[in-house]
């Protein structure tokens, strides 16, 4: 029997998705996929509110999906996490771990004790120092998921940024500057790279809620009906003049900060330009929102394809991954980080 790959888990404001994936002689096989919704309110800004729910949640998704293992990858996004290309000295990975709280105490937004930090090379070093980025993310967050996931029995093998998943997953590596964007409830992941390199990783505060408040506030309608409308009529032009500008306002402030993010290409001294952007999340769903992105950013839009990496599907309910599909890529991708 081949080999199950960790699981990957990503645990979102309304749902938790797990992908399992085993290796054949062509590369990696998605074996298993399942999904299970969360109330309101368990999971808020990327951080576990109610650690009993998740757990529930999680013993019933195993119990349902029969996952064949229990050590996952979690994959995490949060409002705080700061990712920025930095140079740091050039030392054993051992010592590594050590210093870079003190190498880069000054660049966190939170106390290095309050932190979860990481370095990812760029470049082969140079002499004493090595260029790459710097990844911190807020502490408690993570052990919050962490002690949720470990109260199913389950054990977390390995934390990575869900936009690494997302690179993972569904980056085309034909030498375009390629941006992908996943649109959550609360925030928006931005991470471009040019042939899998990254070169900006970006989490903004926008997302799928803020949209449905605006056009509630601007119809005075409820948010139910406000989300109900927000996912049926969308930015489509044949709808009344009133709803079609309150729906078209509610998204510009989104696409704006999207549109942002490619201007740090051109920090120091880089010249690089998006040419592609790659929509995922439940928030890509938007009726209209492909062409919207097209028209204000002039780039090409595409959907993700999270099982682009993937030879094939195998014994997976497909109706399961198809109902989230949007939304897929970033369990899918921590699956596909290593094997168990």
């Amino acid at each position: 029997m081949p080999a199950v790959n960790l699981i990957g888990l990503d645990i979102g404001t309304t749902s938790i998705r797990a992908a399992e994936t085993s290796n054949s002689k062509d590369g990696p096989v998605i074996s298993n996929f399942g999904h299970i919704l969360l109330g309101p309110g368990v999971v808020l800004n990327g951080a576990v509110q109610d650690e009993h729910a998740v757990t529930v949640a999680l013993k019933q998704l195993w119990s349902t999906c029969r996952f064949r293992s229990r050590k996952v990858a979690l994959g995490v996004t949060h409002q705080q996490v700061v990712v920025r290309e930095t140079t740091v000295a050039n030392l054993p990975a051992k010592e590594m771990r050590k210093a870079l709280p003190f190498q880069v105490r000054d660049a966190l937004p939170l106390p290095p004790e309050k932190s979860l930090i990481d370095f990812y090379p760029l470049a082969e070093p140079d002499g004493d120092t090595v260029r790459g980025l710097l990844i911190a993310a807020p502490k408690e967050p993570v052990l919050a998921a962490i002690r949720a996931i470990e109260a199913a029995k389950l054990r977390v093998v390995r934390v990575d940024l869900s936009s690494f998943a997302l690179l993972r997953a569904a980056s085309r590596l034909d030498e375009q500057v390629e941006a992908l964007v996943d649109i959550g409830a609360h925030a928006t992941s931005v991470i471009v790279h040019h042939d899998g390199e990254p070169l900006i990783v970006r989490t903004i505060p926008r997302g799928g809620n803020e949209i449905t408040r605006t056009v509630a506030d601007r119809l005075d309608i409820p948010a139910e009906q406000a989300e109900e409308v927000k996912c049926r009529v969308g930015l489509r032009t044949d709808t009344d003049g009133q709803t079609a500008a309150a729906l078209k306002d509610a998204v510009r402030p989104l696409i704006n900060e999207i549109g942002s993010s490619f201007a740090y290409l051109t920090a120091g001294g880089r010249q690089a330009r998006v040419s592609r952007l790659a929509l995922s999340g439940g928030g890509s769903m938007l009726p209209g929102l492909l062409e919207a992105l097209h028209a204000q950013l002039r780039v090409e839009v595409i959907a993700v394809d999270p099982v682009m990496r993937v030879r094939g599907l195998r014994r997976v309910r497909h109706g399961s991954l198809e109902q989230v599909r949007a939304s897929a890529a970033v369990s899918v991708g921590m699956t596909l980080a290593g094997a168990s």
